[in-house]
């Protein structure tokens, strides 16, 4: 960082994230794209969902070429103070009972519905052999 760079803090950043006044935070630094949204090829609203955040990773994501990341250099106006980012909350998937809970109703489901239908031709194999029993003997 050169000693005439503006340093900005992240909670100025995060003002700034509408179509007549939109900045972006990418890799530390902040870039002022207000006169860029009209122009982006992935149109202005991509732009506007990645400003008043840390969109490093939404950067990163779709893979800009090197013509990108040079012309974004017009756009440059400072640095952000990293000790001002606040930390990332970082999703954990949720381990919970309740997902090992559903699987064995539908492998008792699975059972159920094997053996309801040999059940009921055990039955009916019994009741017809026990009318020929029967038949056999009057």
């Amino acid at each position: 960082m050169g000693s005439g760079e503006k340093v900005f803090v992240y909670e100025d950043l995060v003002k700034h994230k509408d179509r007549n006044d939109c900045w972006l935070l990418i890799s530390g630094k902040v870039y002022n794209v207000t006169q860029f949204l009209e122009d982006h090829p992935g149109g202005d609203e991509v732009l506007l969902a990645a400003s008043g955040k840390d969109a490093t990773n939404d950067f990163e994501d779709v893979g800009h070429s090197d013509d990108a990341r040079v012309q974004m250099q017009k756009y440059y106006i400072g640095e952000v103070d990293a000790t001002t980012i606040p930390a990332r909350r970082m999703y954990k998937a949720q381990t919970s009972t309740a997902a090992t809970q559903q699987e064995e109703p539908g492998f008792l489901f699975k059972i159920i519905q094997f053996l309801v239908p040999l059940l009921i031709l055990g039955f009916a194999f019994g009741l017809q052999f026990l009318g020929k029993k029967e038949n056999t003997e009057t």
